[in-house]
């Protein structure tokens, strides 16, 4: 039963999109497992170039059925503007599925998720305020509203006056805001069922069939392992697993139908809202790796913060979501610099580890501690093969795989979806 997973092995914004569309010719179903309109996805096909929000980078490629899983939580509005922007570029939507009990977002948990970040001042988050975390609350809340739901307006009605009795006080009473009437949000719902209704399925058991039938299906996450809600750099996280466990849960599908874990890292490291960042750079590098990188937000334009690649937190991660693969990206964006640190361990209150501190003042505390690698100073946008790479990058791959605790068998050399070297079949 042929499922791989492909995610993120430190904060997010590492090319998965792209490592999703170069196996998409290869897979049927295509699965976005967690998350919401909270990241996103860019893919360059040819001279186009997508960003992605809600729907799986399987949407690009004719022939693949893409899906989003129950562990995801949707806005309505964001999906249909998804929709019709691709189809407006010639993009076939048609196969799209959704899941009956993937949970959408109401309005009230956009306002409340701006609002309660505002409150917050110097402790916030960093969220993007789209209403995923009052969402995923809700959910473990058993207030939630799922897409099924839409279907049954009575049930609707009753489950949104349920959640409003208790989300009215904390909006007029603690942060002064007016109540949100029932009917509006029912009302706001109701306008997207008729269109939905044609893509609603029982995906578990649709993914479950096609893994009986030995099709292959790419499980894709969305934010990244230290975004993971259990796992990552708590409470600067998301809302939701972002891990290969939360791949199985978020789309139906049992642990044992796992046969590749493929772990998408960059060649430096970049994270986008607070929390700790041993090797975060204020400097010229930082803006340079910046610049260089083009590294804004895919979903909010915020600006990324930039460091050197971390050790410690890719060996995390394999350790973390049993990684069978890493895909390296971006590894062109460096050959501006003559010499290149690489973070192999922590400095920690005078004391030296090479794993990531079990607490978070302890990662907060944590200085890097760097090995210094000769840069190459050459284009190697054109490389299609591990020997077009000057001696230097190769050295540079060599030291990275040899210390992150997987094999790396994809290198990105440039954005677009040619210019990657394939090291290892990821799906053989």
């Amino acid at each position: 039963m042929p499922a791989v997973v492909v995610l993120g092995a430190q904060w997010g914004d590492e090319g998965k999109g792209k490592a999703t569309d170069l196996l998409g010719s290869r897979v049927d179903y295509v699965v976005k497992f967690n998350g919401g309109n909270n990241a996103g996805h860019t893919v360059v096909i040819g001279e186009e170039k997508y960003a992605l929000h809600l729907l799986p980078s399987g949407i690009l490629t004719p022939g693949v059925v893409p899906v989003i899983g129950n562990g995801v939580v949707i806005d309505l509005g964001v999906l249909f503007a998804e929709i019709d922007g691709l189809e407006s570029r010639g993009v076939d939507t048609s196969q799209l599925l959704v899941s009956a009990n993937a949970h959408v977002i109401p309005s009230y948990n956009r306002t409340l998720d701006k609002v309660i970040e505002r409150f917050l001042g110097s402790r916030r988050i960093g969220t993007t305020g789209r209403g995923i975390g009052p969402t995923y609350s809700d959910k473990m809340n058993r207030v939630g509203i799922r897409v099924q739901d839409l279907f049954d307006e009575k049930i609707l009605r009753q489950k949104v006056e349920g959640a409003l009795t208790q989300k009215n006080h904390l909006l007029v009473k603690a942060y002064n805001r007016r109540a949100i009437t029932v009917d509006e949000v029912v009302d706001e719902l109701l306008v997207h069922a008729e269109r939905l209704r044609p893509m609603v399925a029982d995906t578990a058991l649709v993914l479950g069939d096609a893994l009986a039938r030995d099709d292959v299906v790419l499980l894709e996450g969305g934010q990244a392992t230290l975004l993971d809600v259990d796992h990552g750099t708590y409470p600067f996280v998301t809302s939701s697993s972002a891990t290969a466990g939360g791949a199985c849960t978020g789309a139906g599908i049992p642990p044992t139908s796992l046969t590749r874990v493929i772990a998408i890292a960059k060649a430096y490291i970049t994270r986008v809202g607070e929390g700790p960042f041993p090797t975060e750079l204020f400097d010229e590098d930082g803006e340079r790796l910046r610049t260089l990188g083009h590294e804004f937000g895919t979903t909010t334009g915020r600006p990324r913060r930039c460091g050197w690649y971390d050790i410690p937190i890719a060996r995390y991660a394999a350790r973390i979501n049993g990684v069978t693969d890493f895909v390296l990206t971006k590894l062109d964006v460096l050959s501006a610099w003559d010499r290149i640190p690489v973070c192999v361990g922590y400095d920690v209150d005078g004391e030296r580890t090479d794993e990531l501190p079990m607490t978070q003042t302890g990662f907060h505390h944590a200085v890097p501690v760097y090995e210094y690698l000769p840069g190459w100073r050459e284009d190697i946008t054109g490389a299609r093969s591990v020997a077009d790479l000057p001696a230097n990058a190769r050295a540079y791959v060599e030291f990275l795989e040899e210390r992150s605790g997987a094999p790396i068998s994809a290198i990105g050399v440039g954005p677009s979806r040619e210019a990657t070297i394939v090291v290892r079949d990821l799906l053989d």
